[in-house]
């Protein structure tokens, strides 16, 4: 007897069940999305010379959604131009409009600018069309510059001069700049834990207005004298209060790992005594601005000007302010008053400083230098600003009592006594900064 076909035939539809879809299906899934050619108008803007436009178009997401309108309408594109994007347009109603939040206000505005429709005459400053927006858009407002500047069979491009704002876009930006639509959150502290119930503890009520305060006036004001802290020691105060040799320390170290003031290190620290004198003025409450030639500079001296003794050490007096000036403050200083001259610890000679190139300029002709690292070092006692040049006092004039000698006889030898101090104090002493203190008696 045969074998009956039923299970055969069981066995033959549960297999076509397992097979794919077919090349019908896949098909007709694939016609759900419109094809773009190479020839469409939408093609042609991507690739025109209106680039800011398609930028536009491409950050506002719009390619899929004009790429459907363009399977059921021609598209007539008005194109700004790129001036009119890039120069003309404000740059705050700009960064409205590239910011994430602002995408569909961006959106609205880009398909302002497209009508469903490719025969309109841009012309007719009468006429009005519907665009993608959803607007009218009165051709009245449109300056063509380029007439069918790019024709294609489902499209056209007209170029115009300015952008087209549409109400709606307008009205958002105004509304997001207003300070009316600024939501202010007011502060809360974090809540409190009462310790013995371990609950939240309630919030105080609101004092009403005109009620008296919480707490005593006494409580809100400053505190006594008696628990106060002690005064700012000034100078000549004998308590030492400030580490002046520690801060000295600190700044030469400061050029060291900043890089390019090795040689002005090597002359505090070895050539001279500047820093032991310098943190000693700190420590009595003094405060110093130091211009600090660079090392290219300080290579630029010649034999001739170090070779007189003492010669390292009055060039650096000349760069010492006693003063604590910042770059900011200098700099706000030249632009107020134009030039301002500073006492320098090389007596009596000043050093000028002018604003000159956006920066400050110290010096005349060619004894200039400019500052051009600023703010090497600030603690608020010792300020350090880089310049470019070492600065040198203009030259003194003859006083008219000293006269012309004459050729055959030579000046008299004045020998000044030797003084054991360094030079710094000895300068701030006749400077008069210092006549309080004992070793300047």
């Amino acid at each position: 007897m045969d074998p009956s076909p039923l299970p055969l035939l069981l066995l033959l539809f549960s297999s076509l069940s397992l097979l794919p879809p077919t090349f019908s299906q896949s098909s007709n899934s694939s016609s759900s999305t419109p094809a773009i050619n190479s020839n469409s108008v939408l093609v042609a803007l991507l690739d025109s010379h209106y680039t800011e436009l398609a930028e536009l178009v491409e950050k506002a997401l719009l390619l899929p959604t004009l790429e459907s309108t363009l399977t059921s309408h021609n598209l007539t594109i008005l194109a700004p131009q790129n001036a009119a994007l890039e120069r003309d347009l404000d740059p705050e109603f700009r960064q409205f409009l590239l910011q994430p939040r602002n995408l569909k206000s961006l959106q609205t505005l880009l398909l302002y600018h497209i009508i469903p429709n490719s025969h309109i005459d841009p012309l007719r400053g009468s006429d009005s069309h519907h665009t993608l927006a959803g607007e009218v858009v009165p051709l009245s407002e449109t300056a063509v510059t380029e007439l069918r500047s790019i024709v294609r069979p489902d499209g056209v491009i007209h170029g115009i001069k300015t952008l087209l704002i549409p109400k709606s876009v307008q009205e958002d930006f105004n509304r997001r700049r207003s300070l009316a639509s600024i939501s202010a959150v007011k502060p809360s502290g974090a809540p409190e834990v009462d310790p013995l119930t371990h609950r939240l503890k309630k919030p105080a009520p609101p004092v009403p207005p005109g009620a008296p305060p919480v707490l005593p006036i006494y409580d809100a004001m400053a505190p006594g004298p008696a628990i106060a802290p002690a005064p700012a020691p000034g100078p000549g105060s004998g308590k030492h209060h400030f580490n002046g040799h520690a801060q000295v320390k600190d700044f030469i170290q400061t050029l060291l790992l900043y890089g390019g003031y090795n040689e002005l290190a090597d002359i505090l620290v070895n050539l001279t005594s500047l820093a032991t004198e310098m943190g000693r003025l700190v420590s009595e409450g003094y405060v110093l601005t130091v211009l600090a030639p660079n090392d290219e500079a300080l290579g630029r001296l010649t034999t001739d000007q170090l070779s007189e003794p003492g010669a390292p050490e009055q060039i650096l007096y000349y760069h010492m302010i006693p003063e604590y000036q910042t770059e900011e403050s200098m700099y706000n200083a030249v632009r107020r008053f134009g030039k301002v001259r500073y006492d320098t610890l090389r007596l009596p000679h000043k050093v000028m400083a002018r604003e000159a190139d956006g920066s400050v300029k110290f010096g005349t002709g060619e004894k200039s230098a400019y500052l051009f690292d600023p703010d090497i070092y600030t603690d608020g006692r010792i300020s350090v600003q880089g310049i470019d040049a070492v600065l040198f006092p203009p030259d003194e004039a003859v006083p008219p009592a000293m006269g012309v000698l004459p050729a055959n006889r030579k000046p008299p030898v004045i020998v000044k006594k030797k003084h054991k101090r360094g030079r710094i104090l000895e300068a701030a002493c006749q400077f008069g900064v210092m006549t309080r203190m004992s070793f300047c008696q």
